[in-house]
């Protein structure tokens, strides 16, 4: 197995780097060989000496430029990372002919559709924010690889990704941090957004049987009434998520019970972009790959607490 990444200073690095050491330490223990190599996947001569180097029967690319409001502030960082650098493992799969390429969607594509809950059957093309368009954008140049190429591709969308070691910039990091250290919680919308959290490890379930199952081509996909989630080409789209959409305001009372301590809350009107609710219809990855979430939202937010609380020494 290798690992790539750039380890930009979006966040600090240190978490990155403790993230690291703790991979090679789970590798060592299982015994498994894990390289990593530091690189830039919108630098196409890094992508392609990573691939001339070793061998990749499948590949699962997760590298993206996050945040869906950061992109307002610096929308070229989303362009490098999430259109030139899949451009280049696109094109690096394709030469490499590897297997199969599984690479991370979003939720976010849904944007203006109000269709609950979310299926991939569904129109995905009224995009809110500027990171989402770039999603969006993934799925569609992976359908022309597909095509054009035969290269079979498998685009997830995640929704609302939480747990141990996540980015210091999601809803559940701030939350904790800000309630252990007596700062107010903001909600918008009153806090009643509602998302499907889903835990880290049934997302990593869910990676993990999509890419053990290559995409093929849908014996019955009609081009009179195209089906956007699967195609002629060896190519489709799945939604990986909890099908439990929680109220944000009750995701904090999670986050009080665990801790013992109850928040101060402000409550601000909702913010351009944001989507109201996200609810995932997973009937498809369940069909495909039997994945089925297990991890509730107080078994969740405690096991992420439990680690906050450690890794701080809080």
């Amino acid at each position: 197995m290798t690992g790539i990444d750039s380890l930009n200073d979006y966040y600090g690095r240190r978490l990155k780097e403790d993230r690291l050491s703790e991979l090679h330490r789970t590798a060592d223990r299982l015994g498994a060989d894990f390289a990593f190599v530091h690189g830039n996947l919108a630098d196409p001569s890094a992508v392609a000496s990573s691939f001339a180097s070793r061998r990749f029967d499948r590949v699962i690319h997760l590298a993206a430029q996050a945040g869906v409001r950061y992109a307002a502030e610096n929308p070229q960082a989303y362009v490098e990372s999430n259109l030139t650098g899949f451009t280049n493992i696109l094109e690096a799969c394709r030469h490499a002919g590897v297997a199969h390429l599984t690479y991370a969607s979003s939720s976010s594509v849904y944007g203006a559709n109000t269709r609950m809950p979310y299926s991939e059957h569904h129109s995905a093309d009224h995009p809110l924010q500027f990171y989402a368009a770039t999603k969006r954008a993934n799925e569609l140049m992976a359908h022309a690889y597909s095509h054009l190429f035969g290269l079979p591709t498998t685009g997830l969308r995640f929704f609302t990704v939480y747990g141990p070691w996540g980015r210091p910039d999601m809803a559940l990091f701030t939350f904790t941090r800000n309630i252990i250290e007596g700062k107010p919680v903001e909600l918008f919308n009153g806090g009643n957004h509602r998302r499907d959290f889903t835990y880290i490890d049934n997302i990593v379930d869910g990676v993990i049987r999509a890419s053990d199952a290559a995409a093929t081509p849908d014996p019955a996909w009609n081009s009179a009434a195209p089906d956007p989630a699967t195609s002629s080409a060896p190519y489709r789209i799945f939604n990986i998520g909890n099908r439990q959409p929680v109220r944000i305001g009750d995701y904090v009372k999670a986050i009080e019970h665990r801790l013992g301590k109850k928040a101060e809350i402000i409550l601000r009107p909702a913010q351009p972009g944001d989507m109201t609710d996200t609810f995932a219809d997973i009937t498809a990855i369940e069909e495909a790959t039997g994945y089925h979430p297990t991890v509730s939202i107080e078994q969740g937010v405690g096991a992420f607490v439990d680690w906050y609380r450690t890794y701080f020494g809080v």
